[in-house]
């Protein structure tokens, strides 16, 4: 089963004008009053995300880190895991699901420690959109492969990632399809390499 969208789709008044206005879209205090920290952004008009979500503008809660461990985990995954066109909406599922795993001092230790190795590699320039190259921040995290908060994070993007309705929408995958009446019928029965199934591979159609 794919992983439920925990991000806050919330509405901007200003998402048919600029880029620059709508990401200036406004959080409620009250809803997110207990978190200490807030990712958010818009996201492209026309993507196969934008059309599955009901506002452009989306926001997520995290609890534990705080923004300059957010970023470093949001850049980290991105290194770790590159899709150019893959919306910081989804990268923001990873530092969520770390920031839920950061309830102990021994995890949030492994972050501080991690983070704190990255920026000191980087020079203090580790999150940014243009501090760094790709291949500058790729070269450090070669140089950190071992670290327990590269694996921390590179464990954690493997599901947060890939397994969730954004990320389907993305990359074009349609779901299981037991519940649909199986594949066959559903532009999947054009297989010609393999023996048929057997009739119980896939449910009748109702």
């Amino acid at each position: 089963m794919p992983k439920a969208i925990p991000i806050a789709i919330i509405a901007a008044e200003n998402l048919h004008g600029s880029a620059a206005s709508a990401t200036s879209a406004r959080v409620s205090r009250r809803h997110f009053l207990k978190g200490s920290v807030v990712l958010s952004g818009v996201l492209v008009a026309g993507t196969p995300i934008a059309m599955l979500a009901p506002s452009r503008a989306w926001a997520v809660e995290l609890t534990h880190v705080d923004q300059a461990q957010a970023d470093a985990i949001m850049t980290l995954a991105r290194t770790l895991y590159p899709h150019k066109t893959l919306p910081d909406a989804v990268y923001a599922l990873a530092a969520k699901d770390v920031d839920a795993k950061a309830t102990d001092q021994k995890t949030m230790d492994v972050i501080k420690s991690g983070v704190a190795k990255l920026n000191d590699a980087a020079q203090g320039k580790w999150a940014g959109n243009t501090a760094l190259s790709d291949a500058q921040r790729t070269a450090i995290v070669e140089a950190n492969q071992t670290d327990p908060f590269v694996l921390l994070v590179r464990a954690q993007c493997v599901t947060s990632l890939y397994n969730n309705d954004m990320s389907f929408a993305h990359f074009g995958y349609e779901g299981e399809a037991f519940s649909k009446g199986g594949y066959v019928g559903r532009g999947f029965n054009d297989l010609t390499w393999l023996p048929n199934p057997p009739a119980s591979a896939s449910p009748p159609v109702a």
